[in-house]
């Protein structure tokens, strides 16, 4: 991004870090699965309120520099401020700290509501200079105060200044409380050094010069080439006072024209847009180093071990919960093989069907399904049919009664034992509890009626109608059922009517023999039945039990399985929001530090 210096670079800024202010509190408020902690979220609520606040600051025409005067006791702070004001603007004193109320030095063109909040509390004093047209100076009380209260409304006024002038002198340029708080704001404020009272300075007789000493502590503390100004403040005010332009009898290296130029003349509006933007880059990279910090991480990985740990879970689960459906049909055995028998006897008909229905009614006579199960409506003796059976009732009492008994705690602990296996495989359980908890209230009795009579339903249909060499079978015998009994009947009594007529009158055995024959076959076809079409419980409780599993393995797997999936899946949408949110940010952050360098303001920033 090439810097055009006559690009209104603040108006620019200001839209930007409204939208970026606006991103921050969407983002925030959306619904989201990853929690952000209160800490968190006060701490990016901050951010907003701070680039809000600063767009607002921005978005002028004419922006203000606060340049702010910060020393200790008796270094001369308040005359350098006289000074550079050519009037007695600030309480001066030889003998004791006076700067008891900060003095807000800025152009009458400026309106007081301008001004920062905490300035507006000040002792203003006002001026017609045009080169400081877009400088305000302030006097602070002294860092180093006995009075508490001065140090306080130091610490208040500090996060207004845009500059320091870090005001020392040849006894005091290194105090300890002057000097941490430098520290603390040294990479947040621009800073420039004015070592006061040159003159003495100058004379010292041995050591280390205050000058030289102090360029060396700040080259530590990350100043490559500070600004450092070398000032005799009191000389100038005398000058004045005398109508003298320049001081008589200066000492070498004294630089109070050069710093009176500077905050002038030097401080042009580009480097006054790159020192104002600097607080802002410093408030983007804060931005960005809280988004970083709640960025969701990515739980694919987790996921998927967690999905193969739930697969075998769910099938463990499965199995058990066909078991314990399958034993609230254990009572009822007798009727489920009644039923499946007549559902088989429906492919007979003729002698073999009225047989085999007489020999059904006659095995399962008190077969009293509805009197067995609860809720069924009672007919007496009468033995149930597949037209009378209901057999979703049925199963629906089965499963209620299962449910009652076992399933309803089983589901419980099939959550916590999903939620135990994915804690173990590092997913965390916050954003999978709500989920596996609301999966468990499902209708799971309605479920497993359906998984029942699905299955029942289909092991019927198996049984009824086989399939590959059953099928065969099946249709050998039921041809030679429906078929041969007939035909011994009729060939029994045609051998009786030629025995009556052509021979001799039958005897009593030869007039029953249709009955015996046709009995005989029809047993023959009975047993034959019996041998290759059985209809027993434990052949069909095995069947069952196989597919009931599989339809309940289904039904768990696809409740819960997808769990891991779709959270990670948010997760992780979640994490390339935060991932724009942070470009876009870095983005600003780039532009302004882009800026920065155009305007050579990095020197008066520590590192």
């Amino acid at each position: 991004m090439s810097i055009d210096p006559q690009q209104p670079f603040l108006r620019t800024l200001a839209p930007l870090l409204r939208g970026l202010e606006k991103q921050l509190r969407t983002w925030l408020d959306g619904r989201r699965i990853y929690p952000v902690t209160l800490v968190q979220r006060a701490e990016i609520e901050g951010l907003a309120d701070d680039l809000k606040r600063k767009a607002d600051a921005l978005d002028v025409d004419r922006p203000l520099l606060v340049v702010m005067l910060m020393g200790g006791t008796g270094v001369g702070k308040s005359t350098l401020m006289n000074a550079l004001a050519g009037a007695a603007v600030a309480q001066a004193s030889f003998t004791r700290p006076t700067t008891r109320d900060p003095v807000v030095y800025f152009h009458n063109t400026v309106k007081p509501d301008r001004l920062d909040p905490a300035l507006r509390l000040c002792r203003f004093a006002q001026h017609d200079r045009e080169p400081l047209i877009q400088k305000v100076i302030v006097d602070t009380p002294d860092v180093d105060s006995n009075d508490l209260a001065n140090r306080d409304k130091l610490k208040e006024l500090l996060p207004v200044a845009d500059v320091v002038l870090y005001v020392g002198s040849q006894e005091k340029y290194h105090d300890q409380l002057g000097w941490e708080l430098f520290k603390e704001q040294r990479q947040r404020r621009a800073f420039a050094f004015v070592l006061n009272k040159w003159d003495r300075c100058v004379d010292a007789e041995k050591g280390l010069r205050p000058d030289q000493d102090l360029l060396r502590d700040l080259k530590a503390e990350g100043f490559e080439n500070p600004r450092l100004f070398r000032t005799t403040a009191q000389l100038w005010i005398d000058a004045e006072r005398n109508g003298e332009a320049v001081p008589k009898n200066l000492p070498d290296g004294e630089q109070f024209a050069q710093l009176r130029d500077w905050l002038e003349a030097g401080l042009t509006r580009l480097e006054i847009e790159a020192v104002k933007a600097r607080g802002v880059g410093q408030l983007i990279a804060q931005a960005e180093t809280v988004i970083a910090g709640v960025k969701p991480p990515d739980l694919s990985p987790q996921a998927a071990k967690v999905r193969t740990a739930w697969e075998a879970v769910l099938a463990d689960e499965a199995a058990a919960q066909a078991d314990v459906l399958i034993s609230t049909l254990e009572p009822y055995q007798q009727e489920v093989e009644h039923h499946f028998s007549v559902r088989g006897q429906q492919n007979f008909w003729g002698l073999t069907a009225g047989y085999l229905r007489a020999t059904t009614k006659m095995k399962y006579f008190g077969s009293t399904l509805r009197d067995k199960l609860p809720g069924v409506p009672r007919l007496g003796s009468k033995v149930d049919t597949p037209d009378d059976w209901n057999l979703t009732e049925f199963v629906q009492n089965c499963s209620r009664t299962a449910g009652e008994r076992v399933l309803t705690q089983r589901l419980s602990a099939l959550a916590n034992k999903l939620l135990v296996e994915a804690d173990q495989r590092g997913f965390p359980l916050p954003l999978l509890s709500d989920r596996t908890t609301d999966t468990t209230r499902l209708d799971w009795e309605q479920r497993f009626t359906r998984g029942l009579i699905e299955s029942l339903t289909e092991v019927e249909n198996e049984v009824t109608h086989p399939v590959g060499w059953r099928k065969w079978v099946r249709g050998g015998i039921t041809l030679f059922a429906n078929g041969v009994p007939t035909l011994v009947l009729l060939g029994s009594i045609a051998l009786v009517l030629y025995q009556l007529i052509v021979l001799e009158p039958p005897s009593l055995a030869m007039m029953l023999l249709p009955v015996y024959a046709t009995l005989a076959t029809l047993v023959f076809v009975h047993v034959l039945i019996m041998v290759f079409l059985p209809v027993r419980w434990a052949s069909i409780r095995e069947q069952f039990r196989g597919r009931l599993q599989t339809k309940l393995e289904d039904e768990l797997t696809r409740a819960y399985l997808p769990i891991p999936d779709e959270v990670a899946a948010a997760v992780r949408e979640e994490k390339r929001q935060a991932e724009r949110l942070a470009k876009e940010t870095r983005q600003i952050a780039e532009w302004v530090d882009e800026r920065e360098q155009a305007a050579h303001v990095a020197e008066l920033y520590g590192k």
